[in-house]
């Protein structure tokens, strides 16, 4: 998953970044609002933390240019307002969801889950291919019920996979979402951690699920050549 923080203080844009960056996760801050829009409306994100009170331009005012520019990924917003007018009108500004500082990880964690998974048919926060089951919350991994450890950079690459299947999926795309947007792309790093994301997820099952479309990526699922 890859994420962008558009947040003015810094102890609280270090808290977001590392803790999802424990998780495996990449994300990337911006410290002023028109710096949020412009990131946000030439990269791929799949979620956005928003604060409200920015230097330069208001989260809300950010929120309505973006969705004017037809940005449509999922919105959170974050500001110490807490009264039920402050809400509606982030909510209204084309916001998906709002949190209140100061706040638990974990309730920001569940809370951008519960973003992805909207307009998708999980209803919990276990998503699932074909044998293959990811607790996300428990950050847990199973394959015909045979749990199977993963490292935090494996566990994200799962995620996008599961979250992408039966799509070619560029090594690009890839870098982009599970390291950052200085990601090297000469770089062999991506080849190496799906090797070893084979090795657990594929090596020990009869059906194989992760593919090498040789001169254009991976393809998670069945295989493209058949």
């Amino acid at each position: 998953m890859r994420l962008l923080v558009i947040e003015d203080n810094p102890k609280v844009a270090a808290f977001i970044r590392q803790g999802f960056s424990e998780q495996g996760h990449v994300v990337d801050v911006a410290e002023r609002g028109y710096d949020g829009e412009e990131m946000a409306s030439s990269e791929s994100y799949d979620a956005i933390i928003l604060d409200i009170m920015l230097p330069d331009e208001d989260g809300v005012q950010v929120c309505k240019n973006l969705r004017r520019r037809g940005v449509k990924t999922p919105i959170m917003m974050l500001t110490a307002l807490s009264t039920t007018t402050d809400k509606v009108t982030g909510l209204d500004a084309g916001a998906d969801d709002y949190l209140t500082k100061p706040f638990e990880f974990n309730e920001l964690t569940a809370r951008v889950r519960a973003l992805l998974r909207r307009g998708q048919a999980q209803e919990a926060s276990v998503i699932r291919f074909e044998d293959v089951e990811m607790d996300l919350a428990g950050r847990k991994v199973s394959r015909s019920g045979h749990r199977i450890k993963l490292t935090a950079k494996e566990f994200a690459l799962l995620e996008f996979f599961i979250r992408h299947p039966n799509r070619i999926l560029s090594r690009t795309t890839l870098g982009e979402h599970i390291w950052d947007m200085n990601f090297d792309t000469s770089s062999n790093v991506i080849d190496v951690y799906v090797s070893m994301l084979r090795r657990k997820i594929d090596k020990d099952f009869e059906k194989k699920l992760i593919h090498t479309v040789i001169g254009s990526g991976y393809v998670f699922g069945e295989d493209p050549s058949r």
